[in-house]
C-alpha cells in the first residue's frame, strides 16, 4: 500500500505521454492558461460568425498561442530569476570572504577613522 503511494507520487501526471505536468516547471500554468485561451477565443469567435468548425479551430489556435506565449513567457522570468539569485548568491560570498580584509570593496580606502572622543 505505502510503495503504490510512492509510485503514483513520483510518477506525476504526464500530458501525452512525454511531458511530466507535475515536475515540468511552468508547464501546468502554461497549459491552464492555455485552456481559458482555447474556450476564449473559441466562443468569441462563434458568438461573432456562427461557425462551428471554424470556431474550433481558432480555439485550438488560441490554446497553442496562449500556451506557448506563457510557457515563454514564465521560463524567462525564472531564468532572469536564477541569474538574480546567482549574482547575490555571489554577493554574499564575496562579501564574507573579503569582510575586513584590505581588498574589501566596502571599505573607503584612503579614508582615515575619525577620531573618537578623548
Amino acid at each position: 500500500m505505502a510503495g503504490h503511494e510512492e509510485e503514483s507520487k513520483s510518477k506525476g501526471f504526464r500530458l501525452l505521454g512525454i511531458l511530466d505536468v507535475q515536475n515540468t516547471p511552468c508547464a501546468r500554468d502554461a497549459i491552464l492558461h492555455g485552456a481559458g485561451g482555447s474556450v476564449t477565443a473559441g466562443l468569441l469567435h462563434f458568438l461573432v460568425t456562427s461557425r462551428v468548425r471554424r470556431s474550433y479551430h481558432v480555439g485550438f489556435a488560441g490554446f497553442m498561442l496562449t500556451t506557448l506565449g506563457s510557457w515563454f513567457y514564465c521560463r524567462l522570468n525564472n531564468a532572469k530569476l536564477r541569474v538574480q539569485q546567482r549574482m547575490i548568491q555571489d554577493g554574499i560570498k564575496n562579501k564574507i570572504v573579503y569582510e575586513g580584509t584590505d581588498i574589501d570593496p566596502a571599505r573607503k580606502h584612503g579614508a582615515q577613522t575619525p577620531p573618537g572622543p578623548s
